[in-house]
């Protein structure tokens, strides 16, 4: 991306319940705006103006702040977010280390025509012969997230059970953390109403730049300020979570045996796109489906003895699933074997599944636990309208901003000429669930070894510390300064 852009922000091509505001164009002079109607659309503000005289540069942090665009960034400068930055720390001499994530991976695998596993491998030799560090996976440090994510659900549904003062109990729905396109949505828009239900556990991103800077340079001797963390994502919006004051941290703060040191350092540097990634791939006229294979790093990434990659269900990161699966069993003793059978409410992009269970002192079942997938923005109104009204009864929420999920991603390679996005979704989802083994977070080894020589056990004080994090409401305090409504 450019370091400047003229005169005006403009969004990018969605399809999801805010798609008319791709219209929108913000002002950089505070030209009045005037506003069109369609039958049965909402209404969409158009500038009168567009000024081409001065240039802007817009920060991350003020990205989302005009409300009109909350699914995508694409055509808002991102700062230190490029493939330029990239490159330019990897000549540095920066320590640089990548975080794959799962999705990335099917989709370069579905654009290769190649298995995931064959595109870390090409990945990992293709990242090194730039000067790459390491490359990991993020199954892993989801895997880390997962964990956390039962113990913080478990604690939050008990904590409800034993008060009776509706004013007293702990906030349920507890809700997914992992999309930042609704969080963001959520602190801009809803405020504190929403916020209390919203994971406090980071996401598999932000868990993976955690330990990176936190703990893992140790064993790759490094010091955190030396290192230039790089993840790959499906999402645009993911730059914007890197990008959080909540995401830096202080050399000399948090256990840090490196002394005190004014700098400021991020959990994560910057974010590439799968799409800015096959960017690269073509820049550097590489022959990927031809490249060899390196083996892959075992520090931080999930591959088993026999060479083969593990991982949950779900491809938007099956936290439902998981939860579900961990309640079931830790509060009414349920093992669930096999799929779980989640049924489509209003679409296939939102689908509930429940438990039932007799409880003491009771002759008949009743639904003891209810989760929801809910994804994109359609399906998200609905949510939010009974979250306000209070008639929410579900105990998790599992809300991503794209319809289909992360697999759906802004940031994912588009459907090549003669496919159409919906047969591109299914064989993503088709090559994500055949690649990976099923396995459980709490049997990670890499998980187990973190609790046991850092964070100590599940949902401590000190995995609450590094991996948990907090929402808060939003003043678009940027808007005022780019226009004049």
């Amino acid at each position: 991306m450019s370091e400047k852009f003229s005169a005006a922000l403009r969004i990018g091509d969605l399809n999801d319940y805010i798609a008319p505001s791709q219209a929108c164009i913000v002002s950089l002079k505070g030209s009045k705006t005037i506003t069109t109607k369609s039958d049965n659309k909402p209404q969409v503000s158009i500038a009168k103006k567009q000024v081409q005289s001065e240039p802007v540069k817009i920060s991350l942090k003020d990205c989302l702040a005009c409300s009109g665009c909350v699914t995508s960034a694409e055509t808002v400068m991102l700062e230190k977010q490029s493939l330029d930055e990239f490159l330019s720390n990897v000549n540095k001499g920066k320590a640089v280390i990548v975080s794959l994530s799962p999705q990335s991976r099917a989709s370069l695998a579905v654009h290769f025509d190649i298995s995931p596993l064959q595109v870390f491998k090409k990945l990992t030799r293709f990242f090194k012969s730039l000067g790459v560090k390491a490359i990991f996976d993020t199954s892993c440090s989801r895997d880390l997230t997962l964990v956390e994510s039962c113990m913080e659900f478990i604690t939050r549904y008990r904590q409800n059970q034993l008060v009776d003062d509706e004013r007293s109990k702990s906030s349920l729905p507890m809700i997914a953390s992992a999309c930042p396109g609704w969080v963001c949505y959520a602190e801009k828009q809803l405020g504190s109403f929403v916020l209390p239900n919203i994971s406090k556990v980071k996401s598999p991103q932000q868990t993976s730049g955690t330990i990176i800077k936190h703990y893992l340079c140790q064993d790759m001797g490094v010091r955190p300020e030396e290192v230039y963390h790089v993840t790959v994502m499906p999402c645009y919006d993911k730059k914007l979570e890197a990008a959080r004051d909540d995401f830096v941290f202080q050399l000399g703060s948090h256990d840090d045996d490196h002394g005190s040191d004014a700098n400021m350092i991020s959990e994560v540097d910057s974010v590439l796109t799968t799409g800015e990634v096959l960017e690269l791939i073509q820049l550097k006229d590489v022959d990927f489906k031809s490249l060899e294979e390196d083996p892959l790093d075992r520090l931080l990434t999930n591959i088993n003895e026999e060479g083969y990659l593990y991982g949950v269900r779900g491809s938007s990161g099956g936290y439902a699933e998981t939860i579900f699966r961990y309640a079931a069993k830790t509060l009414f003793g349920r093992q669930i074997d096999g799929p779980l059978n989640f049924r489509n409410i209003r679409n296939s992009d939102f689908q509930e599944v429940t438990l039932e269970a007799t409880l003491s002192m009771q002759v008949e079942e009743k639904t003891v636990l209810r989760f929801a997938l809910c994804y994109g923005f359609r399906n998200l109104q609905n949510v939010v309208r009974k979250l306000k009204t209070g008639k929410c009864d579900y105990h998790f929420l599992e809300i991503m901003a794209c319809p289909s999920g992360c697999l759906n991603g802004g940031g994912q390679i588009k459907p090549k000429t003669g496919q159409s996005p919906k047969e591109l979704s299914q064989l993503l989802e088709t090559v994500y669930m055949e690649n990976v083994s099923e396995a459980e977070p709490f049997n990670n080894p890499t998980v187990r070894d973190l609790y046991d020589k850092w964070l100590e056990q599940p949902g401590s004080e000190k995995a609450q510390r590094f991996m948990h994090t907090q929402y808060h409401p939003v003043e678009k305090s940027i808007t005022s300064q780019l226009q004049n409504w």
